[in-house]
């Protein structure tokens, strides 16, 4: 019975342990992230997803995150804000194989966290479909677009490490110069892509609008025949009811005549035998 009992405090200190880590994370320094605080942590994130994609050196805007931050009343360091990230991306893919409901319980962030990745694959996949479209022009973009910001330890160079890629950069001077060039006729290409899409769906719009405006004349112009026919139809009517009514007058004026001679012839008649 001891042993039982003893089984079942242990398995309640458990699950108010595994609460309490869905709500703050424990691997965290102190003072522990609330709920709240990394809803606002994330926004800031995810507006800035892009940057940390196509920046090699995120230092500064963890720096800029952390600004963020204190402008929302939340004192975090850039160190902290990274070591944040990184542990919620480990928790993030933790959860892919789990339960949809049992996901949403071990990490209540999932929605947020599966927002930012999705916001991330649909601008890669654009970036790759316009790479394709510029022809030749993906395969650098597609690169920058693969410095993905869970890696962002490689990307945030060391000192040691400083001194041997100056050299080198000295020693690809010229391709970098290239690849820049490279990169001004993609952004180039891009907005004249734009610039056409624009254009067409103007064009198409005035056509739209055209075709309206066409089709409602059409319509009045229908309207008014119409109109007009029925007018003519109303007036040939009118004719013909004037033309039976005279008709009528005449018919009747010919029996009143008709009729008047026979009394007249009647009359005459007694007169004559009366006599």
């Amino acid at each position: 019975m001891e042993g039982g009992h003893h089984h079942h405090q242990q398995q309640q200190q458990q699950q108010q342990h595994h609460l309490s880590s869905n709500m703050v994370d424990t691997g965290d320094r102190f003072p522990q992230w609330s709920l709240q605080e990394t809803k606002e942590f994330l926004a800031i994130r995810a507006e800035l997803d892009r940057t940390f994609m196509e920046t090699k050196r995120n230092k500064l805007l963890w720096e800029v995150i952390s600004s963020k931050m204190k402008e929302r009343g939340y004192t975090r360091s850039s160190e902290q804000c990274k070591c944040k990230w990184k542990n919620l991306v480990t928790r993030y893919k933790g959860c892919e194989t789990m339960e949809p409901e049992s996901m949403r319980q071990q990490f209540p962030l999932y929605n947020e966290m599966q927002a930012i990745f999705t916001a991330r694959m649909e601008r890669m996949l654009w970036l790759e479909a316009e790479g394709v479209a510029g022809g030749g022009g993906g395969s650098s973009k597609k690169k920058g677009v693969r410095l993905s910001s869970d890696d962002e330890d490689d990307n945030e160079e060391s000192d040691e490490d400083k001194g041997s890629s100056k050299k080198k950069k000295k020693g690809k001077g010229t391709s970098t110069s290239g690849g820049g060039s490279s990169n001004t006729n993609n952004l180039q290409e891009i907005l004249e892509d734009c610039m056409r899409q624009q254009i067409q769906m103007e064009m198409q719009w005035r056509e739209a609008v055209e075709g309206r405006e066409e089709e409602r004349r059409l319509k009045e112009m229908e309207w008014r025949q119409n109109m007009e026919a029925l007018e003519k139809e109303r007036l040939m009517m009118d004719r013909r009811w004037r033309e039976r009514e005279e008709q009528r007058q005449m018919r009747e004026e010919a029996r009143a005549e008709k009729r008047d001679a026979l009394i007249t012839a009647l009359l005459n008649k007694l007169r004559r035998e009366d006599k």
